[in-house]
């Protein structure tokens, strides 16, 4: 069972689903993110895409993030996850769940003005064979000029955005997260 590791919900356990899709972040993993982001992710706004049962998100909650979006459109995880944030006794007011597809609600999203200081993506890893979780966000503009996107990828498996600057990229294990902010005006593509 997955565990808050620090912050206000420190010590509260996560509950996880048994389906073969929902792949929770490592321990190892979150707190390399974390670390590296210390206090820099307090009062901020966080959207956690591909949430699962809410890992990430909760976290960030717990270490001072004033507001998360998460995002999952398996139903046993968003249900996993509701429940997380009940029983861990996070106030209604610092979240919104949103059921469905990533880029559908990040659409939404963007036509509701939302934009992010940071944004944590855990999509699985057999879409990023085919599809660029980064390029809705670019497109619809929800990352803030001064915020930054960060995706979990399995090492071996390489990736490259053209539409952000990657300016980290952090290995543990067979995992890595790499981290973007929005490049240059010179250098965001047309398409």
């Amino acid at each position: 069972m997955l565990k808050i590791s620090s912050g206000f919900y420190k010590g509260r356990k996560i509950k996880s689903v048994k389906d073969p899709n929902v792949r929770p972040t490592t321990s190892k993993l979150k707190l390399s993110f974390f670390d590296i982001l210390q206090d820099n992710i307090k009062e901020k706004i966080f959207l956690d895409g591909f949430a699962g049962t809410g890992n990430i998100g909760i976290e960030a909650l717990s270490r001072g993030v004033e507001y998360v979006v998460f995002i999952e459109e398996l139903p046993e995880a968003v249900k996993a996850l509701q429940h997380n944030l009940d029983k861990i006794g996070v106030p209604p007011d610092n979240y919104r769940i949103i059921k469905g597809d990533f880029n559908r609600s990040v659409i939404t999203l963007g036509k509701n003005g939302y934009k992010f200081d940071i944004i944590f993506l855990d999509p699985p890893y057999k879409i990023l064979a085919y599809a660029n979780p980064l390029k809705v966000v670019y497109k619809r503009e929800i990352l803030k000029e001064d915020g930054m996107a960060v995706l979990e990828r399995p090492i071996r498996q390489r990736f490259d955005s053209k539409y952000f600057e990657c300016f980290r990229t952090h290995k543990i294990g067979k995992e890595c997260l790499d981290f973007f902010r929005p490049a240059p005006a010179r250098d965001i593509p047309d398409s």
